[in-house]
């Protein structure tokens, strides 16, 4: 039997470069530079990458318009499962002011989009798997590598699609670990969200005879002061958990024709985090009656984004997996301001827990950067786990 032997810092970062020369931006927000292909070619290279390294299967779920998520299962000697998840689209990279897919690894750091958000995951769990390969032995818990599509625009439509591939087959994972960016600190709670995707109709008429007609943007003007004063409301309220309270916010508002015709219809979207604990569906029943009241008498259509909501995550941070990492890593658990995958897994998992190399603060800049330190601080974490 091979003895143990550890990969380098060095062939970790040369790794997470091979993976950012690999495009995967989200299709929400290609452009020329990008391409639209997705992560189409990411996730084929991901599937016979766990394949060569002795996945027992290997599945490729096809989400939406041929981009498909990968479930690749390496058997353990107990009867753990642990799954790591890891969303494989990256955010536009048409804002980057360096070359986004070059990979280069420079300053002791390896550069380009998804470097930290989040392939740098991706490149370590594969990089222990494949160390245990070479030692002949398997993981201690039976490990499911999952790669996801869709998490930074969509909806979280692959995580929900691996949830519901779990559900189908009757299968629940112990112990669930959501790749993102956290300097290797154990995250157990964000917000979730709820959004009002709303359109005001009015009537058209001419300017120099506004009483002929209905002003969609004058309501519209309405509907965003009443939402101003619900965000309000919320943030004066007592935050129940280290998450914080709910919040409103209106970030997009289009309106208007001409300078000379009475709006005759207005378009608004309003997103409302949520707080751990607060049901998504009596906030939209709430706000789609704050909206309808502010707009009177003219005319409202109020549609729930991407046909879901959610509640804040929360994991106890008492939890063993919690307390693991933060051992593991000497880092304390935390709650982030961002949103996961975690939100869609609480249904199939005993454990879920969002932990990572790199500072979210490096995710979605023009210029995107993971230290190789951290590279090599989450792979002895990643080295632990899959052996106790």
């Amino acid at each position: 039997m091979a003895s143990a032997q550890t990969t380098s810092a060095a062939v970790l970062a040369e790794r997470v470069g091979d993976l950012v020369r690999i495009p995967s931006v989200n299709p929400m927000q290609a452009g020329p530079t990008s391409g639209d292909e997705g992560e189409r070619a990411l996730s084929a290279w991901v599937a016979d990458r766990c394949a060569s390294l002795g996945a027992e299967s290997v599945v490729l779920d096809d989400i939406i318009d041929g981009r498909s998520n990968v479930y690749a299962r390496f058997p353990g000697e107990t009867d753990k499962v642990m799954t790591v998840d890891v969303h494989l689209d990256t955010v536009g990279v048409e804002h980057m002011t360096d070359d986004p897919f070059d990979g280069r690894i420079e300053a002791d750091r390896v550069w380009g989009r998804g470097s930290v958000d989040t392939k740098a995951s991706m490149a370590i769990v594969l990089s222990v798997l494949e160390e245990l390969r070479a030692e002949g032995k398997r993981p201690v818990p039976t490990v499911n590598v999952v790669g996801t599509v869709s998490e930074e625009m969509g909806g979280l439509i692959g995580a929900s699609g691996y949830r519901d591939w779990l559900l189908e087959h009757g299968d629940r994972i112990d112990q669930l670990i959501v790749a993102e960016p956290t300097m290797c600190a154990p995250v157990h709670g964000h917000k979730g969200g709820v959004g009002l995707e709303i359109t005001v109709h009015g009537h058209a008429a001419h300017s120099s005879k506004p009483h002929l007609g209905q002003n969609a943007i004058s309501a519209g003007a309405r509907v965003v002061a009443a939402i101003d004063a619900e965000h309000e409301r919320l943030i004066s309220e007592p935050a129940q958990t280290a998450v914080g309270t709910g919040t409103l916010t209106v970030n997009e508002f289009v309106g208007g024709v001409a300078r000379n015709i009475i709006p005759p219809a207005c378009q608004i979207f309003a997103g409302r985090r949520t707080a751990p604990g607060e049901d998504p569906d009596a906030i939209f029943a709430a706000l789609s009656e704050l909206v309808r009241d502010a707009a009177h008498p003219l005319r409202t259509e109020i549609e729930l984004a991407y046909g879901n909501g959610s509640s804040g995550f929360w994991q106890d941070p008492s939890s063993p997996l919690v307390a693991a990492l933060a051992e593991l890593a000497s880092s304390e658990p935390d709650v982030a301001t961002y949103g996961s995958n975690a939100l869609r897994y609480e249904p199939i998992a005993d454990e879920v827990v969002i932990f990572g190399p790199g500072s979210i603060d490096q995710a979605h800049q023009a210029v995107e950067w993971v230290d190789i330190s951290e590279l090599a601080r989450c792979a002895d974490v990643y080295r632990t786990l899959f052996r106790q």
